[in-house]
Order: structure tokens, then C-alpha cells, then sequence
């Protein structure tokens, strides 16, 4: 995922983290943070101290005038339109906001506001849907189409993230995890055809929309209360069984199957699923998402590092550091250089 390229509205303005020292600008940031603070002089008043940010990253700034009554007019979590100058102060950037209002509907895009998927939604989304479609059991395509033709989960499936910050943890990371999920099952299934189809796509599909319940998305990704207390297995297995239970005629066996796979994605006891893998589709599955995942995780910590940096800092879930690679850096230069 690039942090920050081209934007998804035209009317963006540019990434903070691209602007330099001098530059005065016009852009669209949204609000993480605010506080009035007093001047040294208590006749003067007060001065406003917000946390700007977008896709690209986050810059402190500074409103000096009027500060009282733009703190009343603006919130965290707003999106603004500022015209400001990037300043040096004790060695970092910060803004100098000239000029501050509210944005109004239509001006922006959450996509470059907030981490995003660098794929478009309607298209990943098509995709899912196709895959859905074209599921030839009778009872599995009813059953996965109890879902993906709910308009208010494809709504959420939308925007959610995949996680809080292992993995596809931004906006629409839920969809371009299953994507890719897709394309590798169907290469599994070309190597492997002894594997039923119908029921990994079905799997595949299903395993994670409990996390439509298990996570908020806004400014910070988090859990629910229930999802903190349950989980998105146990969520999603919930959700699951409950739609099989309103079809009479859904093989019993089948459905056995199927949440067997949902239970035992996670592959391990310590990793969170209940069940470790028993059947050839569960064993996919979880293999199918761990590499999903963790190619992405590594690839996200990897754009992190400082410029200019061959390894990433010590990573503490993973227990080691990543390493780039001097191609990678060569590429990465040539790049920053057009």
C-alpha cells in the first residue's frame, strides 16, 4: 500500500508529509486532535493547537487568531479545508494555519484522508460478488448470498479493515483481503482439485465477516464491546449458524463442514480459533489466509522504515527486523527521483 500517491478527489490538495519547509498550501485534512492552550501573555488569550493528518501521514498545527471561536466551530474527527505554511519549529514541521473551515459533503474522500486500500473498492467488491455468484452448491450459494446480498453488511464490508494492526488494517483492507484470497484459492485449487471448490470459496467468503461486529473504524481502528469480549470467529460463527438455522434444507453434514473451517482458521489454539484444521478446506483456508496476511504485514512494516534504511525497526510480534534489500532501496530512490 503506497501512503501516499495520487488522491482520490480532486480537490485534495497535497499530502502533508510531501510538503516542505516555506511552502505555503491549500489542502483538505481531517482533525485527530485539538487543544486551546494560553499564550505566555494571559492578555492575548489563547492560541489553538490541532494534529492535521491524511493518508500520508499526520503534522502538528497552529491556529493563532481567533482561536476561541474556531475550537466551538471545529471538532476532532472533522475534515477542514486550511490554507497554511509548513514552518520549522525546534527542528520539526508544523503548520502555520492561515485560513480554517469546515469541509463541506462532496469536498473529499475518506480515502485520502485516512490508510486505504490502494485498490478500488467497487471493483474489489465486484469481484467478491462474482465470486459469490458463482457458487454452484445449491446450499452454500444460498447461504453466502444470505450475506452478500444484504446491502447494509456490503455497506460496512465496504470500509472495514481486516484488523486493528496485524494485517489489511485500513479502510476497505476486509475486501482486498478476500481478494486475494480468491486469486490464491484459485490457484490452490488448480494444484490441489481434490479440494471441494464450492466450500473453500464458501470458507473464504465467510471466515471473517464476523468482523463487521467485531471492529469500529473511523479515525482509529478498534473493537466493539464485542468484539473485545467475543471475537470475530466466535462472531462470525454465530452469524453463520444462525443463517443455516433459518434454512431448513441445509445439509447438516455440510454445515458441520463449513464452521469447522470458520472455527479452525486461525490454524492455532494460541492464535485464537477454537479448532485447529481436520478437513482438507479448513487446512486451506487457514493457509490461504495466513499468506494473505502475512505478506501484507510484512510488506506494510517494510514501507514504514526510515528513508533510506535497509531493515525496519525490531518488530515485536514478529520477534525480528525485516530486511529490504539494497534493489529495493535502488528502486525506491530512482522513484522519489521522477
Amino acid at each position: 500500500m503506497e501512503p501516499a500517491s495520487q488522491p482520490v478527489h480532486s480537490q485534495k490538495g497535497p499530502f502533508l508529509r510531501t510538503v516542505s519547509a516555506g511552502e505555503r498550501f491549500i489542502g483538505f485534512y481531517v482533525v485527530h486532535r485539538k487543544r486551546l492552550e494560553p499564550f505566555r501573555d494571559p492578555s492575548r488569550g489563547h492560541y489553538l493547537t490541532l494534529v492535521l493528518g491524511d493518508r500520508s501521514g499526520q503534522r502538528l498545527a497552529r491556529v493563532w487568531e481567533d482561536a476561541e471561536a474556531l475550537a466551538a466551530e471545529i471538532d476532532v474527527g472533522d475534515v477542514v479545508k486550511i490554507q497554511g505554511e509548513m514552518e520549522t519549529y525546534r527542528d520539526r514541521l508544523q503548520v502555520r494555519v492561515l485560513r480554517i473551515r469546515k469541509a463541506a459533503e462532496g469536498e473529499f474522500d475518506w480515502r485520502d484522508m485516512l490508510p486505504a486500500s490502494p485498490h478500488d473498492p467497487e471493483a474489489m467488491l465486484e469481484s467478491v460478488l462474482a465470486a459469490a455468484e458463482a457458487i454452484e452448491n445449491p446450499h452454500l450459494h444460498v447461504l453466502v448470498m444470505r450475506f452478500y446480498g444484504d446491502e447494509a453488511l456490503l455497506e460496512a464490508l465496504r470500509w472495514v479493515p481486516a484488523g486493528r494492526k496485524v494485517h489489511h488494517a485500513y479502510l476497505s483492507g476486509l475486501l482486498e483481503h478476500l481478494t486475494e484470497m480468491l486469486a490464491l484459492a484459485d490457484r490452490v485449487l488448480e494444484i490441489y482439485p481434490q479440494i471441494d471448490a464450492d466450500l473453500l470459496r464458501a470458507g473464504i467468503l465467510l471466515h471473517d465477516i464476523g468482523k463487521v461486529r467485531e471492529l469500529h473504524w473511523g479515525l482509529n481502528v478498534d473493537y466493539t464491546d464485542e468484539g473485545r469480549l467475543l471475537g470475530h470467529i466466535v462472531l462470525g460463527d454465530e452469524m453463520v449458524a444462525a443463517a443455516i438455522e433459518s434454512l431448513p434444507e441445509f445439509p447438516p453434514a455440510l454445515a458441520l463442514r463449513l464452521r469447522h473451517m470458520l472455527l479452525a482458521h486461525h490454524n492455532r489454539y494460541e492464535w485464537g480459533s477454537p479448532r485447529r484444521p481436520q478437513t482438507l478446506e479448513a487446512i486451506a483456508l487457514a493457509k490461504i489466509d495466513d499468506l494473505s496476511a502475512q505478506v501484507n504485514r510484512f510488506w506494510l512494516l517494510l514501507q514504514q522504515r526510515e528513508a533510506g534504511e535497509t531493515w525496519t525497526p525490531y518488530d515485536r510480534l514478529l520477534e525480528r527486523r525485516l530486511y529490504a534489500g539494497e534493489s529495493d532501496l535502488s528502486v525506491e530512490e530512482e522513484s522519489q527521483q521522477r
